[in-house]
């Protein structure tokens, strides 16, 4: 059984935490490649566009006719599986705020279902090869892909705030 690392003060874990069971029966399509490693990952998408200058999306190759009709400049989003994140943390502490916070009111990877997602622009397509290539992400090289979904100005943007 892998170590736990030790909690920050402030943090609360979940009794007995979540395992990576099959219940949901989700089914990777695809990894993301990257140059980041645990230690050396920007903590969000716009540190990752500030130190990177691409990524790339690697299809399992029966998903890649599933890239018709996305055209580099068009933004879409990433849904990924956060595969190296805790999943027993309810309160944490991160090092960027001034107290603990509950998990849901953090964007932390560190979470019941380490589900993902972020906002990217497409800037290759290559359905021959079943890859897609975009301009940064903020996850470890080789992190599980869920889906990618076109993202619309329309559908996707909330409305204003008054």
């Amino acid at each position: 059984m892998a170590e736990v690392p030790a909690v920050r003060p402030g943090e609360v874990l979940l009794h007995g935490g979540i395992g990576a069971g099959t219940d949901a029966r989700l089914v990777f399509i695809g990894r993301i490649r990257t140059p980041w490693k645990r230690g050396h990952c920007p903590r969000n998408i716009g540190s990752a566009r500030e130190q990177m200058s691409g990524a790339k999306i690697e299809l399992d190759p029966q998903f890649a006719l599933a890239l018709k009709g996305l055209v580099p400049g068009q933004p879409v989003i990433l849904v990924y599986w956060m595969h190296q994140a805790r999943r027993d943390l309810l309160v944490q502490a991160p090092a960027h705020v001034d107290d603990p916070r509950g998990t849901f009111a953090l964007r932390s990877p560190n979470r019941p279902n380490p589900v993902a997602a972020s906002t990217v622009i497409v800037t290759g397509v290559d359905i021959d090869t079943a890859t897609l290539e975009i301009d940064a992400i903020d996850c470890f090289d080789n992190t599980p892909l869920l889906d990618i979904k076109p993202w619309f100005e329309t559908v996707d943007m909330p409305p204003a705030r008054a």
